[in-house]
C-alpha cells in the first residue's frame, strides 16, 4: 500500500468515526441529573456493558435493565440538599451530644459496589447546638457519592467541625462492604470500624468509648 493509499484509508477511517459520534452525540447530549449524570449516555453505556458480557440486550427481560441501572445510580449519587439548622447554646449545655446508629449507605469507588453500616456521630456544643436531625442528613449528604469509608468518616467530621464550631467532634462508621463479602476474600458478615475525633474528643478517651464499646480497647 503506497502513502498516499494509506493516507485515503486512515482519512476515510476518521470520517465514519465522526459520522458515528455524530449519529450518537444526541443521545448523550439530554436528560442530565441533578448530580451531573448523563442519563441517556450512562443507559448506552449500561446496554454495551451488558453486550461486552455476552449478554442479549434484546432480550425482552434486559431491555430496561440499562434504564433501571442508571436510575439505581441516579439515586445513590445523588445528595439531597438541606440547611443547618443550628440555635444558640444559651443554657451553655458542655456535654456530650451523641446520636448512634444512623444507617447509612454508600458505593466503593474501586467496584461501584455498596457498603452499608450505621454511623454514630457526636460533638461537644461550643456557642451553638443543631437540630440533631441534620447530624443524620449530613452523613447521608457526603454518602451519597463513590467513597472510600476513611474518606467519609472525615468528611462528615470536617464538615461538622466547620459548620458548628464545636469544642470537639467525634465520627465512628462501621459498615459491611459488599466488594469484599461477595467477591475476593468473600469475608461474608466482616464490619470495617473507621473513626474520627478532633478537639476536646482528641484527649478524652473516656468520652471517645461512648461512641462504641468496642473503640474501649483502642482509646484506653
Amino acid at each position: 500500500m503506497t502513502s498516499k493509499d494509506a493516507e485515503a484509508t486512515n482519512r476515510a477511517e476518521r470520517e465514519r468515526a465522526a459520522e458515528k459520534s455524530a449519529s450518537v452525540s444526541p443521545l448523550h447530549a439530554v436528560e442530565v441529573s441533578d448530580s451531573g449524570i448523563q442519563v441517556k449516555r450512562a443507559e448506552a453505556a449500561v446496554s454495551e456493558l451488558l453486550a461486552a458480557l455476552g449478554r442479549d440486550v434484546s432480550d425482552p427481560n434486559l431491555q430496561e435493565t440499562p434504564r433501571r441501572v442508571v436510575a439505581s445510580f441516579v439515586e445513590q449519587l445523588t445528595p439531597r440538599e438541606f440547611s443547618m439548622t443550628t440555635f444558640a447554646n444559651d443554657d451553655g449545655y458542655d456535654e456530650l451530644v451523641l446520636v448512634r446508629d444512623i444507617p447509612f449507605h454508600s458505593l466503593c469507588e474501586h467496584h461501584l459496589l455498596p457498603f452499608r453500616g450505621v454511623a454514630h456521630v457526636g460533638y461537644l456544643p461550643g456557642d451553638r447546638i443543631v437540630g440533631i436531625s441534620k447530624l443524620a442528613r449530613t452523613v447521608e449528604l457526603f454518602s451519597r457519592d463513590l467513597q472510600v469509608q476513611e474518606r467519609l468518616t472525615k468528611q462528615i467530621a470536617d464538615y461538622l467541625e466547620d459548620k458548628l464550631q464545636p469544642r470537639g467532634v467525634g465520627v465512628v462508621l462501621e459498615a459491611e462492604h459488599m466488594c469484599m463479602t461477595l467477591r475476593g476474600a468473600q469475608a461474608a458478615g466482616s464490619i470495617t470500624t473507621t473513626s474520627t475525633f478532633k478537639g476536646a474528643l482528641t484527649k478524652d478517651s473516656a468520652l471517645r468509648r461512648r461512641f462504641l464499646p468496642a473503640l474501649g480497647d483502642l482509646t484506653a
